[in-house]
């Protein structure tokens, strides 16, 4: 891997789903996080009409930005679509904003979202992957990451990985601490969205793969 594109749903999922690979790899991948919803506004009853969505929106979006330059990660986009709603988004407005990006970043590897987790926007973002990746594009490798607190929530399948990168105790501290750039997001245990969870999720993979750590992948398509 040379030039990573990681696309994600939301802020903080990026961080959740890639964070210790953004660590381990920072000194010797290029990396650019996308974002193609906001994350925030689903939480309220009338998203459209409220006066503190906006604001709530510009907060998270500093999170994200400051969580990734705690990684060392400068090249971010944020699209902002509404959170919670993308399934009445045209998908051809998803492919384009990935297709867009793959065309100016020229990733050879894309890492996104499982297409088993709990969120649907997430699943409409790994159809979108898949679509503007499709063979052909120059974009070689596809691999799927798993999000606490949604993809082990989906219950009626499972992320079964295929793929495992060892951490370093520093990377998954790392990551633990970029997670916790996200003031409004970090939930006490068994909440799993916490350090706790971070470590937790990175041992479990770890014993899966021979390791101390490791953050799990599945491989969804490799061009060698």
């Amino acid at each position: 891997m040379n030039r990573v594109l990681i696309v994600a749903a939301h802020p903080d999922d990026d961080i959740l789903g890639c964070g210790g690979i953004m660590s381990r790899l920072r000194n010797n991948v290029k990396f650019r996080v996308v974002f193609i919803g906001e994350g925030t506004s689903c939480r309220y009853n009338e998203p459209n009409d409220s006066d503190d969505v906006e604001k709530e929106i510009k907060i998270r979006n500093a999170f994200g930005i400051e969580a990734l330059e705690y990684l060392g990660i400068n090249s971010y986009y944020f699209y902002n679509l509404p959170c919670g709603r993308f399934d009445q988004e045209p998908l051809i407005k998803l492919n384009k904003i990935i297709e867009n990006e793959i065309d100016d970043f020229k990733p050879d590897t894309v890492f996104t979202h499982s297409d088993i987790d709990s969120n649907k926007d997430h699943v409409k973002v790994f159809n979108s992957v898949i679509i503007a990746t499709r063979p052909g594009l120059g974009v070689n490798k596809v691999y799927s990451f798993e999000v606490l607190s949604s993809t082990e929530w989906g219950f009626s399948k499972a992320f079964i990985p295929n793929m495992f990168f060892e951490l370093s105790e520093e990377d998954v501290e790392c990551k633990s601490r970029a997670l916790e750039k996200y003031k409004t997001e970090i939930q006490d245990p068994p909440h799993p969205r916490n350090k706790r969870g971070i470590y937790t999720l990175a041992k479990y993979r770890g014993i899966q793969s021979g390791k101390e750590y490791a953050e799990a992948f599945q491989v969804i398509r490799e061009i060698v």
